[in-house]
């Protein structure tokens, strides 16, 4: 008997090892790419007179290379179905915006079907997609759009140049007179699926990680800076900033707070989070009506619980951390900080330094501001509007991050 039960335990043994030898050289899925879906608003609540029965081409630039594709598809914010009779994937052509190289597309499919129905409120995954695509590329996503909702699903803030065309022009390579927007609707993820191992990190953050003052289609917002640094690492980068996005109130979109789950928690194969939030918490409260100490001081109580909640959150799924002190925006004419404002930014970004509440801290704030008038970005750095860094202050963000945060 004892004899039969070891024989049995080897057996159980080996096979466990043989089991998780063929899982660790299986292909796995990693998150190339990815944007923080909001409500449309305004005149980007695109109606569905424009939208029905048209062709809708946007570009993706993701960060790590794949031997397949899938597509996250999102209605989060739609009150009603979004129905896609078709979507199609491709690769860019070099120096022709919006057009895809001659035979490249391929049909995405759905649960085996082409096209998709997505609930109101939901995101949708394709089935894996039979194309490569390197690292560092544009993907070119098409799509002959049926049915949309009342209310649209979107990120505001692409910095890249999207395509709308009347009627069905999926087969066209490139498309003639198209209506043109720095928008992307219905897309909130790109994954990967590689033979080797990889990982992502989501850079979660408000207009100065969503690029605000980056050149459109230039792809040189902070996180694309990084995600250069990073693609030989085969870690992908996931760009969840959103445009005035604050830690505590909603504004344009959810909270920080409320939107983690999804924008962090929901893309494959996440291991890092870089938190730059709170320069719109801190610029709100005074930016029309000032407040007094007391206000302010509850304000900074709040937003370093937040944090601590930010922190928490992602450790307790295994990600590591790194937060970024706030950068400078005295001058700026939209919040013309008072000298409460600034106080209180100083304080914040002396609490993110000291408290130890991340696995790294990164001082941005340090790297941006002007050495002859620390409460200002400095000038070489600065988009003119002295609250967003432009290229060369984006760069600066990136290539100071030690990528010893990123050891596997």
């Amino acid at each position: 008997m004892l004899r039969s039960c070891l024989w049995l335990g080897w057996i159980l043994a080996t096979s466990a090892v043989c089991g998780n030898s063929q899982a660790a050289s299986a292909p796995e899925w990693t998150a190339t790419w990815g944007a923080a879906q909001t409500k449309a608003y305004g005149d980007d609540a695109l109606t569905g007179q424009t939208l029905e029965g048209a062709t809708l081409r946007q570009v993706m630039h993701i960060s790590i290379g794949a031997d397949r594709l899938q597509l996250v598809l999102s209605n989060a914010f739609g009150e009603g179905q979004l129905v896609l009779r078709s979507v199609k994937v491709g690769k860019a052509v070099a120096g022709k915006p919006g057009a895809v190289e001659p035979g490249s597309q391929v049909e995405v499919t759905f649960n085996e079907r082409k096209g998709v129905s997505i609930p109101a409120g939901a995101e949708y995954l394709s089935d894996p997609i039979e194309q490569k695509a390197a690292p560092l590329s544009d993907v070119v996503v098409t799509m002959l759009i049926d049915t949309v909702p009342a209310t649209l699903t979107f990120h505001a803030g692409s910095r890249a140049t999207s395509f709308l065309l009347p009627g069905d022009h999926l087969a066209d390579t490139q498309f003639a007179s198209p209506r043109t927007f720095a928008h992307w609707y219905f897309l909130a993820g790109i994954e990967a699926e590689r033979k080797t191992p990889s990982s992502a990190v989501v850079t979660l953050g408000d207009s100065i990680t969503d690029g605000h003052g980056a050149t459109t289609d230039g792809n040189d917002r902070w996180p694309d800076v990084l995600a250069m640094r990073l693609a030989a690492k085969g870690i992908g980068v996931i760009n969840e900033g959103v445009g005035g996005n604050r830690i505590l109130l909603d504004g344009i979109g959810p909270n920080a707070l409320a939107r983690f789950e999804r924008d962090v928690l929901t893309p494959t194969g996440v291991r890092y989070l870089m938190v730059l939030e709170g320069i719109n918490d801190l610029g709100e409260l005074d930016r029309t009506v000032e407040h007094s100490q007391e206000v302010h001081d509850a304000l900074l109580e709040q937003l370093k619980a937040a944090f601590l909640q930010l922190a928490n959150r992602a450790h307790a799924h295994g990600i590591r951390v790194c937060v970024g002190t706030v950068t400078p925006f005295v001058g700026s004419e939209y919040y013309h900080p008072s000298a409460r404002s600034e106080a209180d930014r100083q304080k914040l970004n002396r609490w993110i330094r000291e408290s130890q509440l991340s696995d790294m801290v990164i001082d941005f704030d340090s790297f941006l501001r002007d050495p002859t008038k620390p409460d200002r970005l400095a000038p070489e750095f600065d988009s003119g509007d002295h609250l967003h860094p432009n290229p060369a202050g984006f760069r600066r963000m990136a290539e100071a991050i030690p990528m010893g945060f990123f050891a596997q």
